[in-house]
């Protein structure tokens, strides 16, 4: 691991050292890495694993300057990640970009099978209205609107927060997909009904495509719930896989903080009325692992 180093003032002049804002060391320039877009500088560990970090959780496709008060509000090139991340990670990055086009592409469209996800073309002249979609890899026929099978003459079924995954595809009804106990490894996002596979961790999920935060058992909302209150009655209740303690122990912090947002005043504009919601939502325990779309 790189390590800073500290010499005296008169070796500076020679070999001057860079501070690095995110670890705080000081490192000759070779360590060091320029955002070209904004002109920070951080030392290439520090900027690699803040890259890898994001691209590995699937966080960020456009990836900002680590720094939050960047005047310029900088992002890597696409070119500048290439230089400091592995190959894999480079390729998980270019997977997570396609990912993100097809979403707001409105002439394309995932195919809802889990065990084929390619990527179906629409019609663009009737993009506005629910048309007839079919896989070209696994021939499956479904709306465009609801992912449901197609249903000519029909409007597209409601889409309820607990339904079920068998109502969206045919020939998916093993417990594979929903179990009894509605613990089944797979299930879609409430909000974007992307798939998504638990693989360990605790039953508050959080969707890496749109960030909605729900209970893995039922699909209800904790977006607002940043207690967890939701686990403390109900079919759900003990149900989120953290010991009693470590639940306390996430409220008292999620307490701590909210208190000190009230208690902050500005001297020109009084009491503080928002909240930024990324700061409360903050997790301070775990949070369900997951894969999307492969």
């Amino acid at each position: 691991m790189t390590t800073a180093r500290y010499r005296p003032t008169w070796d500076l002049a020679l070999d001057p050292l860079v501070s690095c804002k995110l670890c705080l060391g000081e490192f000759p320039l070779e360590q060091m890495t320029t955002i070209t877009q904004c002109q920070c500088v951080f030392c290439t560990l520090c900027l690699k694993q803040y890259v890898e970090l994001l691209i590995k959780e699937g966080l960020e496709t456009a990836i900002s300057c680590p720094d939050s008060a960047c005047p310029k509000r900088g992002h890597l090139l696409e070119n500048e990640i290439e230089c400091i991340v592995a190959t894999a990670i480079m390729q998980r990055y270019k997977k997570l970009q396609f990912e993100r086009e097809v979403l707001l592409d409105p002439c394309r469209t995932w195919c809802p099978s889990s065990s084929c996800q390619a990527v179906c073309q629409l019609k663009e002249m009737e993009v506005a209205q629910p048309q007839l979609v079919k896989c070209a890899v696994c021939t499956l026929e479904f709306c465009s609107a609801c992912k449901a099978n197609w249903h000519p003459g029909q409007v597209c079924p409601p889409q309820e927060n607990n339904l079920p995954i068998t109502a969206f595809l045919p020939g998916e009804t093993s417990s594979f997909y929903k179990s009894d106990d509605d613990d089944g490894p797979i299930k879609r996002c409430p909000k974007c009904k992307v798939y998504i596979e638990r693989d360990e961790g605790c039953a508050q999920m959080m969707c890496k495509n749109c960030k909605h935060a729900f209970c893995w058992y039922c699909l209800e909302s904790l977006d607002d719930d940043f207690l967890l209150i939701h686990y403390d009655k109900g079919p759900c209740r003990n149900k989120l896989g953290h010991s009693r303690a470590s639940v306390i122990w996430h409220r008292t912090q999620m307490t701590s903080r909210l208190d000190v947002y009230r208690r902050v005043q500005s001297p020109q504009h009084g009491p503080i009325k928002h909240i930024e919601p990324n700061i409360i939502h903050k997790p301070t325990h775990c949070i369900g692992v997951f894969r999307g779309p492969s």
